[in-house]
């Protein structure tokens, strides 16, 4: 069977997720595992659920807005199905949102909102370490219902991903790496702070602003979360001070 330009990209976000050097972003990585997800699987949005130290739920970061609403309308009403998977650390098959009763049965209200949000299916694999659950790594799809093959694949990059969290932060107990997703959750509060900011200030929308934020932090060799807590208190590099 020859290599598609497919499997090449696979490889190589496998191994970009997998090989973070010590001190990496747990945010922008986690953030990273959303994006590869939706170019490589072809679905609308992609988002990370996780349990916090109080054993709740939690959404950590999503690959756009429309997901990140959802997540938070998911911890509003207490039911969905990124709960439901971070909850149970198991797969979610894909459940359609548009004719299957399941969903209206499981997460009536939620279901509501997706299809407003021109969600059609759901679906979920484990975010894990080799050794615990942490989480899940939720797909959401608008016409495309993602295969078995497609899971599968989702479920290789969020291994690489809880792999990278478990030996590159020299972390061995669950309640350490817990404890860094915490940091990571507050992280993301100053995330979406910045976001807003430079979204007001340069009139853009703040998924743009967003990414202006990655590039210009990467291009920088800094922290996401350190750039972005200096924007959130009104320092903002001149090079981002600028529309184009």
């Amino acid at each position: 069977m020859p290599v598609t330009s497919r499997d090449v990209l696979a490889a190589q976000n496998v191994l970009d997720l997998a090989s973070r050097t010590d001190g990496f972003d747990m945010l922008e990585l986690l953030h990273d595992l959303t994006t590869y997800t939706v170019d490589l699987l072809g679905v609308r949005s992609a988002g990370i659920t996780i349990l916090n130290e109080s054993g709740d739920v939690d959404y950590l970061t999503a690959s756009d807005e429309t997901c990140r609403r959802l997540e938070e309308d998911q911890i509003e009403l207490g039911e969905g199905p990124c709960l439901d998977a971070a909850r149970s650390g198991d797969a979610l098959a894909p459940v359609l949102l548009d004719a299957d009763r399941r969903s209206r049965r499981l997460w009536p209200r939620f279901t509501l909102r997706a299809q407003r949000a021109g969600i059609t299916s759901v679906a979920a694999v484990p975010l894990r370490t080799p050794q615990y659950p942490l989480g899940a790594l939720n797909l959401m799809s608008s016409g495309r219902i993602p295969t078995r093959d497609d899971l599968r694949l989702a479920q290789v990059l969020a291994d690489a991903a809880g792999a990278c969290l478990y030996h590159r932060q020299a972390l061995r107990s669950k309640d350490e790496i817990i404890s860094q997703l915490e940091t990571a959750l507050e992280s993301r509060i100053v995330i979406e702070q910045a976001k807003g900011v430079l979204s007001a200030r340069l009139n853009i929308g703040v998924e743009e602003a967003f990414a202006r934020l990655r590039d210009y932090a990467r291009s920088q060799h800094r922290k996401l979360t350190d750039l972005a807590s200096d924007v959130a208190q009104g320092a903002v590099p001149t090079e981002l001070d600028t529309r184009h």
